[in-house]
């Protein structure tokens, strides 16, 4: 095979369209552009989503969802993940300096998946019960925050 022997496959690339070229090439005098109006003309402007004066979808469909930006922002930890954490006590903090946790977070919530092998106490973050249960299994202790849904 060589570069000149190289062409596209058959089909795969369509002749251009040439408009205005006579009745016998099939796009003769108004070239598609039907009769009259504002497309038919060469500087025809309108807004994209125009309809021509009815109302447009984008303004005939319902408005629907909503995100509180009051709504706290909850981090969510896989107890595996505190193994990567040095010292004992984690909260908050310690998560958010470990990169464990967003630096916007407002709570964080730790979730039962992997394991945790040392002993630990947790201070203000959230727990699932089965992270709460593996954790004092492992010996360790939690602080201030029940158990999260």
């Amino acid at each position: 095979m060589r570069l000149n022997e190289i062409s596209p496959a058959p089909g795969s690339k369509k002749t251009r369209l040439r408009v205005g070229r006579g009745a016998s090439a099939g796009q003769g005098k108004t070239c598609g552009r039907g009769v009259k109006g504002q497309r038919a003309r060469k500087g025809g402007y309108h807004k994209v989503g125009f309809e021509g004066g009815q109302m447009p979808i984008q303004r005939r469909l319902p408005k629907f969802g909503f995100r509180s930006k009051i709504a706290p922002l909850v981090a969510e930890v896989r107890l595996s993940e505190l193994a990567k954490v040095k010292g004992d006590v984690i909260d908050l903090d310690v998560l958010r300096a470990n990169n464990l946790v967003p630096a916007f977070s407002e709570r964080a919530r730790i979730v039962l998946s992997g394991g945790i092998s040392r002993a630990v106490t947790v201070k203000g973050v959230h727990l699932t019960k089965g992270a709460k249960a593996a954790i004092e299994a492992a010996g360790g202790k939690i602080e201030a925050v029940e158990a999260a849904k």
